[in-house]
């Protein structure tokens, strides 16, 4: 016989964070007696939303389009920047065959090759060493 299955609730608080320091703590400092009442009854947890947890290099702060991600999917799913990261690493970024041939066929045709993107260190949606990969 199987069981019925018990009701699941999955409660996600974005930009809800956890924090053991009471210094700058706001949601140590606020008053939630429901929150505080759900963590003492229920069964409850953390998650990493960073670094290789979430796809990301190690130490990269993580965001909430990252956090989706990956508990959309149930699993690590590599973000493009460590995607990208990668293959400048390995070289493979400077073998892909589309960015090769669109510089050739500028080249070869006299043509300038205008290269456009975000300039951040941030690597969330863009970071500078790969505008300089591209550039090189």
């Amino acid at each position: 016989m199987t069981a019925t299955p018990k009701p699941l609730v999955l409660i996600i608080l974005d930009g809800f964070g956890h924090s053991e320091s009471h210094k700058g703590n706001a949601i140590l400092a606020a008053k939630m007696p429901v929150m505080d009442r759900l963590y003492q009854t229920m069964p409850n947890g953390l998650i990493s939303g960073s670094g290789m947890d979430v796809g990301l290099p190690d130490g990269q702060m993580g965001n909430s389009e990252v956090g989706h991600m990956n508990l959309g999917a149930g699993r690590v799913v590599y973000q493009d920047f460590t995607r990208v990261t990668k293959a400048i690493r390995d070289g493979e970024f400077f073998e892909n065959p589309t960015i090769c041939a669109a510089v050739d066929k500028a080249v070869s045709a006299g043509k300038a090759v205008h290269i456009m993107g975000l300039l951040s260190d941030g690597g969330v949606h863009s970071h500078q060493d790969h505008l300089v990969a591209m550039a090189e």
